[in-house]
């Protein structure tokens, strides 16, 4: 872990916590997410929970901001409904987000507490998906298997 810290981006605080406050209602949408876009662009979305494993409100803004034509986002934060503030991602959006976006920050804490590091520091001893992949340095052997 680097432990680095970066400057909180407030302004993406708000954002979320305005969604959060505004179109979260009952139990099918209790998170809002808020990233910022490298050209300074905030893309939001809000979860989808399903007792199946819905997507989190961080996975809903990775496919807004792509559907927006948004591929590069540098910071990224979780709100939850009903005032409970900063939340920070489960594991799956943890690893979702380093394989996206390696360099992302992530904020996290409470309070006065509140900060931004490097995804990777979410993780420790992290498991980089690409790689992992196929044509990243994988060979075939005499049968075709890949191995």
């Amino acid at each position: 872990m680097t432990s680095q810290t970066n400057p909180v981006d407030h302004e993406l605080i708000e954002a979320a916590a305005h969604v959060a406050r505004t179109r979260c209602r009952g139990d099918n949408h209790t998170m809002a997410a808020a990233a910022r876009a490298r050209d300074g662009r905030i893309v939001t979305g809000v979860n989808a929970y399903h007792f199946t494993g819905g997507p989190c409100a961080e996975l809903v803004v990775v496919g807004a901001a792509a559907a927006q034509g948004v591929y590069e986002l540098e910071t990224i934060v979780a709100v939850g409904d009903r005032e409970r503030g900063v939340v920070p991602p489960c594991g799956r959006c943890r690893q979702v987000l380093l394989d996206y976006f390696p360099a992302l920050r992530v904020i996290v804490g409470d309070g006065d507490r509140v900060r931004a590091v490097p995804v990777a520091d979410l993780l420790p001893e992290t498991y980089v998906w690409a790689d992992h992949r196929l044509g990243a340095g994988w060979d075939r052997n005499v049968r075709g298997r890949v191995r």
